[in-house]
């Protein structure tokens, strides 16, 4: 069919609900070339407080659970006088940490950022560690971005808990390690478990079947949508595109996450326009168009003039919830 692929053969199936098996720890130390406030750039991977592929613990370490392409791994990472420490487990090990600085925005380009509001040149200054990280891995962003389509984030939260937690596997690491036991963490399951899912797992998880097919025609694909990782903003967000339901707004989402897309602006969504509206021409009322025209000055670097007026606090003041939460699972 023209303008398609044609799917690919998805990897093997995980099996779920299996204990990791325990692995040999494996290490790296790296130097950031500026300041690195790691908070700022690993918290657009958190998905919720519970999240199962993610925690932060109190001692202000960063634990990750993933699929790579060589397998699951978790990774647990440290900043220390202004030194990266990170250790990894499982198959995936190797990758996370030869990934590592790409993850954490080395190839990210701070300074090409020029702000022309005073607003964001206060904020920036306020926020030198912030870098736009790159994780090289589509499927891990996209179907969280898949699930909070249309719903609340509580809703599509609860979702990604469920499903991750229900079909997903134990995340590989120090078995004998009480504190990490105690994490829960979990790695997402594999293309073909996606596909594997039941209907009634879906409802249960409080997934429309809008939502689910998106996921279901995605995961067939997989291959080729990880692809889109090394592409270019506009052929990736081209590439995922294609997939019936997946959008602009969902595409966005994704590729800031994965790809480090600075420019990646996110279109369609509920709140943004309002909240970049309020910061850079007090109207909490614009929409995507007056949006995209005041972000215009920041072409290319349009995803960070967003993160730095999120981070701004200039935000409207709320006003009565516009979007019912629904739980179709009690249906």
């Amino acid at each position: 069919m023209a303008g398609r692929f044609a799917p690919r053969s998805a990897p093997g199936a995980a099996v779920p609900h299996q204990a990791a098996p325990a692995t040999d720890a494996q290490t790296r130390h790296w130097t950031p070339p500026g300041p690195l406030d790691l908070r700022l750039v690993l918290g657009p991977l958190r998905r919720g407080p519970a999240d199962p592929t993610f925690r932060m613990t109190p001692d202000g370490a960063f634990w990750r659970a993933c699929r790579t392409p060589a397998g699951p791994g978790t990774l647990h990472v440290t900043a220390r006088g202004g030194r990266i420490e990170a250790t990894a487990w499982g198959p995936g090990a190797c990758w996370l940490l030869d990934q590592l600085p790409t993850m954490l925005g080395a190839t990210d380009d701070p300074d090409a950022f020029r702000p022309r509001h005073r607003l964001l040149a206060l904020t920036r200054h306020s926020r030198p560690g912030l870098r736009l990280l790159r994780t090289g891995l589509v499927m891990e962003s996209l179907i969280p971005s898949v699930l909070e389509q249309k719903v609340t984030t509580d809703e599509a939260y609860r979702a990604w808990r469920h499903l991750v937690r229900g079909h997903g596997t134990p995340a590989p690491g120090p078995a004998d390690h009480a504190a990490f036991t105690a994490l829960g963490l979990h790695v997402m399951p594999d293309a073909r478990t996606w596909s594997l899912i039941p209907s009634w797992e879906w409802h249960r998880a409080g997934v429309d079947a809008k939502r689910s097919a998106t996921i279901l025609r995605a995961v067939r694909v997989a291959r080729r949508l990880e692809e889109a990782a090394a592409m270019e903003l506009p052929e990736a967000m081209a590439r995922l595109e294609l997939v019936p339901g997946i959008g602009p707004w969902t595409s966005a989402e994704t590729l800031q996450r994965s790809n480090g897309a600075a420019d990646a602006v996110t279109v369609g969504d509920l709140h943004l326009p309002g909240i970049v509206g309020h910061a850079l021409a007090g109207n909490r009322n614009a929409d995507d168009e007056e949006m995209l025209a005041l972000l215009a000055p920041y072409e290319g670097q349009r995803h960070r003039a967003t993160r730095l007026i999120l981070l701004s606090g200039r935000t409207p003041p709320r006003r009565a919830p516009r979007m019912y939460r629904g739980d179709i699972a009690r249906l």
